[in-house]
């Protein structure tokens, strides 16, 4: 740290400001500043492709793109002509528009096995309407979600985190939690509850961890032979693993999946897709006592709809995954490679999915720490680079890797340094950065007298 890299003297007015006004000083708690260095979260002003400008002028190379949810870069061309064409044209209406019956015979063309879908303009309550649906249809109360970071906002999931307030004790219960890739796991959580699962909830695949052969048909035809509802969130794989989401990629069809983020490439768009039988329980061709599924103001407004189409037709006419793959491909490689060169290979890596890199920061005696990791973090913002992890867009240029693994190489020494001396103590300033999801405000409490 023999350099002073850029000055965040007007974010960091901003970010006081935010926190007088909005609990947390932002407004998804993945995007607050706990979760960076302290006085070194930028406050944003612009973005162009895989670049943002915050408010103090600095320019850093983005990654995680708007918390994935941009995969063709900032400010992509045909969206932005797309909104404006719709913003000429009034964005919300009494009845249907036009643009919804488009917007789903493009959704529909794209996912393999959704026979209908519905919009909404947040992955939080296209998945709570998802178990609103397998309750109804299965008359069975209980949930089983694999063990991933994030589902939903609502009682029955946030109930079952690190960071309950505020939720009634019998919905803490709501949601039995099983093992990914382990069908065992799901198979004792059935056999623990009888006939109480009324869906099991997963994502297909994660960052990290792909499914093991056979396991994403082995958990299709248990949950078929118990009646159980199969949910896919494509939150994440939607539009980053594939056009169609990881049931295009492994196979496997669910009964429901739930979409968003890379969906509108930023702009607000969600859905629920699935099996006709089940979502015609929320509609009028049906006998059955009727489901309120999703019924909102701003669901099918044209600015979301319009996004959406545009990126449906960027995924038809181009390739942004196979681009992301090559690029992440590449980053993860020339990364890892200054590591191994370093002799840090034991400390630090990057891994995962090219379209959904992670680096993982290990402390002097290989073990994952949130201080390593906030030193490795402030190093990289030094050098231009922003980012919690290393997830790319299909906007992420050759040279914008060269300036990532440049940055990286520099941040090493100041890394190394730690690890010989066992500490971040002396090089580390202020205090680490700590988990989203915590029941309590510190270690990053405000009001906290630093030094």
């Amino acid at each position: 740290m023999d350099y002073p890299g850029p000055s965040f003297a007007r974010s960091n007015e901003l970010q006081s400001r935010l926190h007088d006004m909005v609990p947390g000083g932002a407004h998804t708690y993945a995007r607050g500043d706990d979760q960076y260095p302290e006085d070194m979260a930028p406050i944003i002003e612009r973005g162009l492709g895989a670049r943002v400008w915050d408010a103090d002028g600095n320019c850093f190379v983005e990654y995680g793109m708007g918390l994935r949810a941009v995969t063709l870069g900032h400010q992509y061309g045909p969206v932005v002509d797309a909104v404006r064409d719709a913003l000429t044209r009034g964005v919300s209406f009494t009845r249907p528009s036009t643009l919804e019956v488009a917007a789903a015979e493009d959704f529909l063309s794209l996912v393999p096995g959704a026979e209908m879908v519905k919009f909404a303009k947040n992955g939080s309550d296209a998945t709570t309407a998802a178990l609103r649906l397998a309750r109804a249809v299965t008359g069975r109360d209980l949930v089983a979600v694999a063990d991933q970071p994030f589902f939903s906002t609502d009682d029955w999931f946030i109930g079952a985190t690190g960071m309950p307030g505020g939720i009634p004790v019998p919905a803490r219960h709501e949601a039995v939690r099983f093992t990914f890739n382990d069908l065992e796991s799901l198979q004792t959580a059935v056999a623990a509850h009888p006939g109480r699962i009324a869906a099991v909830f997963m994502e297909a695949a994660t960052g990290l961890v792909a499914p093991d052969p056979g396991y994403l048909r082995a958990v299709r035809d248990l949950c078929t032979a118990e009646g159980i509802v199969l949910v896919f969130d494509e939150m994440i794989t939607g539009f980053r693993w594939a056009a169609g989401g990881a049931q295009e990629v492994y196979g496997v069809v669910p009964d429901l999946s739930t979409w968003g983020k890379a969906m509108g490439n930023g702009f607000s768009i969600a859905a629920l897709a699935g099996r006709r039988e089940l979502m015609e329980r929320g509609g009028l061709d049906t006998d059955d006592e009727r489901v309120f599924l999703l019924s909102t103001t701003s669901g099918p407004e044209l600015v979301g709809l319009a996004a959406f189409r545009a990126v449906a037709e960027a995924y038809r006419t181009t390739d942004p995954v196979g681009t992301m793959r090559r690029t992440g491909g590449r980053l993860a490689a020339e990364v890892n490679a200054v590591v191994d060169d370093a002799g840090l290979s034991d400390h630090l890596d990057v891994a995962g999915d090219p379209s959904c890199l992670v680096f993982r920061t290990r402390d002097a005696h290989g073990l994952p720490s949130q201080e390593y990791r906030t030193l490795f973090l402030a190093e990289l913002l030094r050098g231009g680079v922003l980012g919690q992890s290393f997830v790319v867009s299909a906007a992420h240029t050759a040279a914008d890797v060269d300036l990532t693994v440049a940055a990286v190489a520099a941040a090493l020494p100041t890394y190394a340094k730690a690890i010989e001396l066992g500490t971040t103590d002396g090089l580390l300033e202020g205090r680490p950065v700590a988990p989203a999801l915590r029941p309590h405000a510190t270690p990053r409490r405000r009001a906290a007298v630093v030094g």
